[in-house]
C-alpha cells in the first residue's frame, strides 16, 4: 500500500514530519473543517496523516462484531475501558480501513515506527491485542487517513489553509475530542477569536 511504504522510507523527512496541522477557517473543505492532523509522513513525494479530532460513527464494539472477533451476543460482557475504545474518522480516504496510532510498548511483524515514541500499526493484530487486554498502554483507532500529493501540502500552508506546529503525544492520544482544537492552537499561544484567513504558520 502507498501510503505505509511512504511512512516505512524515512530517509527523506520533510519538515512537516511529526507535526500538527490545525486548519484556519478559510478552509473551505468540510472534510477538514476545525480539524487537527498529525502529519506521519512529509516528503517530495507527498504527505500523509490522521485527523485526531473527529469522532467515528462506529464504536470499537461494532467493529468487533464486524470483523468477527467477537458476536453481537458477546457485546454486553466487555469492560468499559474496551466498549469506550475511542474510533475516530482519520480522513476521507480509503475510510472504511483501520489504522492504529499508539505508543511504541506494542510491537508487531507489521508495527512501523512513526517517531521515537509512536508507532503505527494497520493489521488485526492489534485489534485482537486491544481486545484481550495486551495492548498498548496509549492507543487511538482511526477509519481512513488524510494524503496530499506532491507540493500540495506546502501549497496549501502557502496560501494560509493551514498552521502547523510541533505535535504532542498527550493530544494525539487524549480522548477529549471537543477541546483538541482549541488546546492545540494554545500551544500555540493562538485564540480562536483572533484566526483570519490571513494568519501565517508557525
Amino acid at each position: 500500500m502507498a501510503m505505509i511504504s511512504h511512512i516505512k522510507d524515512k530517509r527523506e523527512r520533510g519538515f512537516l514530519d511529526g507535526q500538527f496541522l490545525i486548519a484556519m477557517p478559510c478552509l473551505a473543505d468540510g472534510n477538514f473543517t476545525r480539524t487537527v492532523v498529525y502529519i506521519c509522513a512529509h516528503s517530495s513525494a507527498g504527505a500523509m496523516g490522521f485527523i485526531i479530532n473527529r469522532a467515528q460513527a462506529v464504536s470499537f464494539t461494532e467493529l468487533l462484531q464486524h470483523v468477527k472477533i467477537i458476536e453481537a451476543s458477546d457485546a454486553i460482557m466487555l469492560p468499559t475501558s474496551t466498549r469506550d475504545f475511542p474510533v475516530l474518522s482519520g480522513g476521507p480516504v480509503e475510510s472504511g480501513r483501520g489504522f492504529v496510532l499508539h505508543s511504541d510498548d506494542y510491537v508487531s511483524e507489521s508495527t512501523i515506527p512513526v517517531s521515537e515514541d509512536i508507532s503505527l500499526t494497520a493489521t488485526l493484530d492489534i485489534v485482537r491485542a486491544i481486545y484481550d487486554g495486551r495492548g498498548p498502554q496509549k492507543a487511538t483507532m482511526l477509519l481512513g487517513y488524510a494524503g496530499w500529493g506532491p507540493g500540495q501540502l506546502e501549497a496549501e500552508i502557502g496560501n494560509n489553509v493551514w498552521l502547523n506546529c510541533p505535535a504532542t503525544d498527550s493530544l494525539i492520544f487524549d480522548r477529549s475530542l471537543d477541546a483538541k482544537y482549541e488546546r492545540a492552537l494554545a500551544t500555540m499561544g493562538v485564540s480562536p477569536e483572533l484566526l483570519s484567513p490571513n494568519a501565517g504558520h508557525a
